[in-house]
């Protein structure tokens, strides 16, 4: 392993990935970034410090290229979407076997999304706890309902939640090759970290700050680095929100993820 930590962000343009380019480095001098995406893809980095290696390419067209592209890396970070379920989780297969074509593997942090378990929560069930958490009338929900685990698996209710459920899939298939693999189930996270002004039910509870996002990633991979990595494990990757519905405690134990962004702070 090289001095640097040579990272390949699959679909690092958008959102996330924007801001894995910008923060990994600040957390660690080290992070050299490359990102591969659609040709045209808009770059949503704004911050003059973002790194900006990148590369186009149509991976679903070229698998080789991809695996050409992966050699060397240290870690992999899967954040690409397109089309319909069936695409998607063709994609999906791609980016993992051209992972396992390699001599030496890079550790793998996979999407998943909160929306993986939408089968366990509902900010839109009229009536519902979770509809007057929403409504921010928090003194009306007593008790407050236990926070979903970490380890709850996937309870989709539509093509998202299966797509993301594919690639949790494909995460514990790696992690049964001993090799290293996590699933980030991400929260909401937006180019401007904005938080009341997004109108989607619920927000302020799922909301990840683009740095607590750059914090997971490094958590993951310095666990690997270690010897540490619980492989395998799928996590939810929010912001340190006072209301959260999910378990921190799980992550912030097995690998030492510590958000440090609040969306109180925006009301």
């Amino acid at each position: 392993m090289s001095s640097e930590y040579n990272a390949l962000l699959i679909g690092g343009r958008g959102n996330i990935g924007a801001g894995l380019r910008t923060y990994l480095p600040r957390l660690d001098e080290r992070y050299r970034i490359v990102s591969v995406d659609l040709p045209g893809a808009k770059d949503k980095a704004t911050a003059p410090d973002a790194q900006r290696e990148l590369v186009d390419l149509d991976i679903a067209r070229d698998p080789a290229a991809l695996s050409d592209l992966i050699a060397g890396f240290d870690l992999v970070v899967y954040l690409a979407r397109k089309g319909n379920l069936a695409e998607m989780n063709q994609m999906t297969d791609v980016v993992f076997e051209a992972v396992l074509a390699q001599t030496k593997l890079p550790m793998v942090v996979a999407s998943s999304s909160v929306h993986a378990v939408d089968g366990l929560y509902n900010f839109y069930e009229e009536g519902g706890v979770y509809w007057t958490m929403a409504d921010r009338d928090f003194a009306a929900i007593d008790p407050w309902p236990e926070r979903i685990a970490a380890t709850a698996p996937a309870h989709v209710t539509n093509d998202y939640g299966r797509e993301k459920e594919y690639a949790e899939q494909w995460v514990k298939r790696m992690a049964a090759k001993g090799h290293g693999a996590i699933a980030a189930r991400w929260g909401g996270i937006n180019e401007r970290n904005a938080v009341a002004e997004v109108s989607e039910r619920g927000y302020f509870s799922v909301w990840c700050h683009q740095e607590d996002a750059a914090r997971f990633v490094h958590a993951c991979y310095q666990s690997h680095l270690n010897g540490r990595l619980p492989s395998g494990a799928h996590y939810f990757v929010i912001s340190d929100n006072t209301y959260n519905i999910f378990d921190m405690e799980t992550p912030r134990r097995e690998i030492g993820y510590e958000p440090v962004h609040n969306a109180e702070t925006f009301y």
